[in-house]
This record gives structure tokens, sequence and C-alpha cells, in this order.
């Protein structure tokens, strides 16, 4: 009886570890692992669509192991790789005590992305947003936001949003307390065997341009992003945003009435004794100087005090400093007077003949 009471728990045992091993598999790949839990997706308003054919990236929030924080990657639209191909978003799991983050993918049919309601056609299960009709897409304007003056290849189907929601909750992971209950269902399982494309290049920038800008991270912005969104992928927005965090900052503490100079000067303290951010201090620190500068993109002869700069530039000889300075040398001349032209002398009248007169003889 007793070998029989083992038996079963094996079988037991077994059974779940497959299941475990199946639900693992469905992803393409884990990339970065927490040990706490992403921040909830905040709530933005999608943009217009810009160009036809464009499919629609949800946000999400990223991790930065290097300050041991989260960072949210605005959602955006992109272009396909190929025509046909739909985005998976990625997702951040609950797995043996750490979250980990399961990398979005494109292919023939959308895969599980952990039952997370992105929004904007990605409300838990596969993709609502419009569907593919030989090389064109059709979009479904009652869950995209689609400017039906320039894209015409729309439909509207209010159904799918009721058919395909899982939580209405703003959740951003899946398992573990307070995550999303969901695992993949047959047709996403399926999935799991289709032709897989990782993020383009055009993605891959999106993301590397939101990791530089420290007003997306999560310690910083405490989970309300200044730029949620965007219509196309454009890595200059995030520092002019960086510029003009400041002013942001005080015209905020303006509206809560608090002093503006005592909550910049606050927040900068907050980031000064962050932990994450002081070891990453002490890091670069330790580098060597020529490496810290090349990282900085700063050329040596930049960094020298103005002082020396200036004393090294008078020692040069003087033919040698203007053509630096790229002043010819006979711009440096005195001016000379400008020549008064000549007066032009009166035109003198022509002589009048007198008459000749007769000779008598």
């Amino acid at each position: 009886m007793k070998k029989l009471v083992k038996l079963t728990f094996v079988i037991a045992a077994a059974a779940m570890l497959s299941v475990t091993s199946i639900y693992a598999q469905v992803s393409v790949g884990v990339s970065l692992r927490a040990n706490f839990a992403p921040p909830a997706i905040p709530v933005y308003v999608q943009p217009a669509c810009p160009v036809e054919g464009y499919i629609w990236e949800p946000g999400y929030w990223a991790y930065d192991p290097d300050v041991n924080d989260y960072y949210w990657v605005p959602g955006v639209w992109v272009a396909p790789p190929d025509p046909g191909l739909y985005w998976t978003p990625g997702y951040w799991g609950y797995d043996g005590g750490i979250y980990a983050f399961h990398i979005g993918y494109w292919g023939p049919h959308v895969g599980f992305y952990g039952g997370i309601n992105y929004g904007a056609g990605y409300f838990g299960v596969g993709f609502c947003g419009g569907s593919w009709e030989g090389s064109r897409f059709r979009y479904n304007t009652a869950v995209v936001n689609v400017n039906r003056t320039v894209i015409r290849n729309t439909y509207t189907d209010r159904t799918v949003i009721s058919r395909n929601t899982i939580v209405n909750n703003r959740v951003s992971y899946n398992g573990g307390k307070g995550g999303v209950m969901a695992r993949p269902r047959p047709e996403e399982r399926r999935a799991m065997n289709d032709r897989h494309i990782q993020p383009t290049r055009m993605q891959t920038q999106h993301q590397q341009a939101a990791v530089r800008d420290r007003n997306q991270f999560a310690r910083a912005n405490h989970g309300t992003p200044s730029i949620t969104a965007m219509r196309r992928v454009n890595t200059q927005r995030f520092a002019q945003n960086a510029h003009n965090q400041p002013a942001k900052i005080q015209h905020a503490a303006r509206q809560q009435g608090q002093n503006p100079a005592r909550q910049s000067a606050r927040i900068r303290s907050d980031m000064r004794n962050d932990p994450a951010n002081q070891q990453r201090h002490q890091r670069i620190q330790q580098q060597p100087r020529q490496q810290r500068m090349q990282a900085r993109r700063v050329e040596p002869q930049r960094a020298q005090p103005r002082m020396q700069q200036h004393q090294r530039i008078q020692q040069q000889p003087r033919q040698q400093r203007m053509q630096a300075q790229r002043i010819e040398p006979q711009r440096v001349q005195p001016r000379m007077q400008p020549q008064r032209a000549p007066q032009q002398q009166p035109r003198m009248q022509p002589r009048r003949q007198e008459p000749q007169r007769e000779h008598h003889r």
C-alpha cells in the first residue's frame, strides 16, 4: 500500500513538472530577472497611427540591473518586419521567487503574453485591433486610434473587447502575489511552434533611448512617467524631455502649492542618496580617466581648464594662431581711410568765335 501511495505521488509530481515546463516554453526566452514586482501600467491615450501598415507595440516596464529599477518604455507604432506578422508583447512572470521578463516577438499568430491587459487591442488574449488581408492591414477602430481621413482600410467591431479581456486592472505581471492568474490557451501553445522574429532595430533603438532618460525610471517618476506613448520612434524626444524636466517639476510643485526650489532639491537629494546611484558612481570613478572621457564622448582637449588652453594658444606663433582662427592677415591690419574721389572740374564753355574782320587795303 505504501508503495502504491508513493508511486501515485511521484506520478502527480511528474505531471506538475510537465505542465510547468510547457508553460515555461511558450515564450521565446527570458532576458531579465528582478527580485521585486514591476509597477502598475500607467494610464495613457494611444496616439493616432501615422502610417498605414504600422502595428501598435504597447508600452511596458523594462528593468535596468545597473540601477536596480524599472523604467517605462512608451507604447509606439512600429513597422512589422514583413506583411502578415503580428506582434506578441513581452511580459513579466513570477517564477521561483523572482520576476522574469519574457521577450516579445513577431510571428504569424499572437502568442501568450501573460494575460496582461495592455489595452489598444491587447486585452489579455490575442490581438483584436486589426487583421491582415493579404499585404494590407485592416484596423479595428473600436479599439485602436486611427485617423480614417488618412487610413481608410478600417472596420468596427466592439464585441471583441468582452471576449478577449481577462482583467480590467493595470497589473503588469503574471503569477505571484497580486499578479494575473492566466495560463496559455491551446491556440497560444500552438503559436510556440510558429516562426518567430526578434524585435526590429527600430524597436531596439526605442528601448535604448528610454533607458537613457532617467525620468522614465519608476524611482524618479513614482510610476507615472512623463512620456507614456509616441506616434513614431523618436530618440531625440527623450533628450528634450530630460532637458525640460526641471521646469516640469517646478510647474507641478506650484500646482500643488509647494516650493519649487525645495521640490527640485528634494528630488536631487533622493537621487544622490540612492544606494544604486552611489554604487554606479563609484564604479565609474574607479575606471581610468581616459575610459571615462570616451564613455562621455568628451575630447581630452575640451576637458582641460580654459586657462591652460589659452596659454597654449598664446605660445603659438602669430601666423599659426591667425590660421587657426581663420582670420586673414590683411583683415588684421588697420583699416585704411577710403580715398576720396577726385573732384570733377567744371566743364569749360566752348569759346565763342568772333567773326573775322575784313582788312581794307
